[in-house]
């Protein structure tokens, strides 16, 4: 089960500032970086499905290992840290201390979890998979810099860096989705468009310690719920599903803003209204700038995002976690559970406000979510899951 200890740990993540020794016009952190990366992971895989080979699991659970390894060395300037790499011995030794490190935190999750965790960098093959995970880590780290070098264009290690990033982009032109990101500006400006909600902050109107964006949200929820869909055992599409509808699930507020939920329930009717409009607007804005055939696929992570479905003779048929656990826990199924990636995101939602106020920070809104929340799942179980048993758990 996910206990307090790993979800406080994932939250580190917000605090965590990047470029740190740069001149920056905004504010660059670690948990952006990694939910920007896994978007760039799901562009450049979506060209490379059809080769021998690639695995969405292996792209999502590698990137979550990634993440928690980063959580553990942040204070690493890359190129100490690829300096390490080099050597294989030192390497392992500095695995093997992340590992002792995340130990306590990642154990409730279970013997082959951290089993995975550990193999994953004690052997690092250089399979099509990781070679994905590598490029988007390199187009994210780029993405920033490129934000970085227009305030200070001859400072400081500034044209090395460039010359780094540039000798290390002519490793990945042979994937299909690094060459589209080349040549097509649409692709870019996809990119571009997620990238936006870095700068996006969750509960704007108050101030909270750390500061959450709303893609650092969706990272924290698409891994949570992947976590979760481990834990009941879920198919392979339907961990799949679960954890990108958790990672696009809030692609529209790039277009509408975040609009906190007590102001959505204020007004009858402004919830589906707003809705609509998101709908709308990705009809117009987003669905340009990628391969129609992602549409459906797209639509599915962001538009109903929170109802459980199946798709059952070609047709999407709404139904529920416990039904898809007892009946449809199949890939044929596509299967997607709603309610879980609801229920975690408003878990995400409780650790912000509850983060908050125990950093001191005095708001009725807080307290108010908060109580909401956890009387909310004070005894609720969704697909077998046990959130009252978690809400207690951060009390």
């Amino acid at each position: 089960m996910i206990r307090k200890a790993l979800l406080l740990k994932i939250f580190d993540a917000a605090n965590m500032q990047r470029w740190n020794d740069k001149i920056r016009p905004v504010e660059l952190r670690e948990l952006d970086k990694q939910a920007h990366k896994m978007m760039l992971a799901y562009f450049i895989g979506k060209f490379e499905e059809e080769q021998n080979g690639f695995d969405w699991i292996e792209i999502i659970e590698g990137g979550i290992f990634e993440f928690l390894q980063r959580l553990v060395i942040t204070d690493l300037k890359p190129q100490i840290f690829y300096k390490i790499k080099e050597d294989k011995d030192k390497y392992r030794e500095l695995n093997n201390w992340v590992f002792d490190k995340l130990k306590p935190v990642i154990s409730p999750l279970g013997d082959v979890f951290c089993d995975k965790f550990r193999n994953y960098f004690a052997d690092s093959p250089d399979t099509l998979n990781r070679k994905i995970l590598r490029a988007a880590h390199f187009y994210a780290t780029k993405w920033e810099f490129d934000i970085i070098e227009r305030i200070n264009p001859t400072g400081f290690e500034i044209p090395q860096i460039k010359n780094n990033l540039q000798i290390e982009q002519e490793k990945y032109y042979d994937l299909k989705g690094i060459q589209q990101l080349a040549l097509y500006s649409h692709y870019r400006d996809f990119v571009d468009l997620c990238g936006q909600l870095r700068f996006q902050l969750r509960w704007s109107h108050i101030h909270r310690v750390p500061k959450t964006s709303v893609i650092g949200h969706m990272l924290i929820v698409a891994i949570l719920s992947h976590l979760f869909s481990l834990g009941i055992q879920a198919s392979k599409k339907r961990c799949i599903n679960n954890y990108f509808t958790g990672l696009f699930h809030d692609l529209p507020e790039v277009l509408t803003r975040d609009i906190i939920s007590p102001v959505k329930r204020s007004v009858t009717g402004l919830e589906a209204l707003i809705k609509d409009y998101e709908k709308e607007q990705m009809e117009k804005e987003v669905y340009a700038l990628i391969p129609e055939s992602w549409h459906q696929e797209m639509r599915m992570f962001t538009e109903n995002e929170f109802e459980s479905i199946v798709t059952i003779d070609g047709n999407i048929q709404k139904t529920t976690s416990e039904d898809i656990t007892a009946q449809f826990n199949k890939d044929k199924f596509n299967p997607r559970d709603g309610e879980l990636i609801k229920a975690t995101d408003d878990l995400a939602a409780f650790v912000e406000a509850y983060l908050g106020l125990e950093n001191g920070i005095k708001s009725n809104e807080l307290v108010e979510s908060k109580n909401y929340l956890k009387t909310k799942y004070k005894q609720s179980s969704i697909a077998g899951i046990n959130f009252g048993e978690i809400y207690a758990d951060l009390e």
